[in-house]
Order: C-alpha cells, then structure tokens, then sequence
C-alpha cells in the first residue's frame, strides 16, 4: 500500500522533472520516489565520495598532462635557444639596422602563421607524439638539422 503525499515544487524544478518523465518514459512519482529514496539512503554519502573521487582523479590527469605539456614546451624552446645561439654568428654594426628589419617580418610571418596553427588546432605536441609513436623521433643534433634542411630555413 502506498500514502498518498503532496509536495509543493519550484515551477523549474517540476519541469525539469515531468521533462525527465517523458525521456525516460516513466511516471512523475517514479523519479520523486527514487530520488528521496537516493537522498535518505545511507550509502548515498559513499556515493557522493566515489563520486569527487573521480573528478578528482580526473582533474589530477588534467594537471600531469599539463605539467608534460609544459615541460615539453620549455625544453623545446631551450634547445632551440641553445642551438641558435651556437650556431648564429653575430653580425657586423653595420648589418644591425637591416637584420632588425628582417627580424621584425619574420616575426610577424611567425606570429601570423603561430595564429593560423592555433585556429586550426593543429598542436606541435600533438606531432611531436605522432612522430614518437611513427618511430621517427629525431636525435637532439640530426633533428634540428633536419628539420631545418626539411622546412628550407636556415636556423
């Protein structure tokens, strides 16, 4: 036997429910009863706790692959500083004004074809791990040489 109770819902929340009703194809009282019975049971706080748990778990993966990411990032961009720095001579006063202009374009080509690669959601990492995978990771030396003989740009 069942009692008969009325309760009183916010207009949203009864939507929200009858909506429920619908999808599920199920009656209104159905989901009301399930969900108190969810609300009084005792292992609804262990469910609450599995539940961050995951999140939990999931947000701490989120933040070591971004930590990878990064490292990833610094270690790239210092490689590529210490290899321009050794391999670049420095340039007489009198070639100053010219390759500052120079250096200027070839930034705004940078910075032009950095927006494009980001728009397009293509990722240096991303193919950095596609390569790794391919099993056609460079060594530190032959792959800057290579990738600049590749591109056709002399670092």
């Amino acid at each position: 036997m069942r009692t008969r109770l009325n309760v009183y819902f916010p207009p949203e929340l009864a939507k929200q429910v009858g909506e429920l009703a619908i999808r599920r194809r199920i009656s209104r009282s159905a989901i009301v009863e399930a969900a108190v019975a969810s609300y009084l049971s005792p292992d609804g706080a262990d469910r609450l706790e599995a539940a961050f748990a995951r999140r939990l778990d999931r947000l701490t993966r989120q933040v070591q692959r971004l930590e990878r990411n990064t490292g990833l990032t610094t270690e790239a961009v210092a490689l590529f500083v210490r290899f321009w720095l050794s391999v670049t001579p420095p340039l007489p006063d009198e070639d100053q004004a010219a390759a500052q202009v120079k250096g200027r374009k070839r930034y705004e080509g940078f910075v032009q074809t950095l927006g494009r690669r980001y728009a397009s959601g293509k990722s240096l990492l991303n193919e950095i791990s596609e390569e790794v995978a391919e099993g056609n990771p460079f060594s530190e030396t032959d792959g800057i040489a290579t990738m600049s003989v590749r591109s056709g740009h002399a670092p």
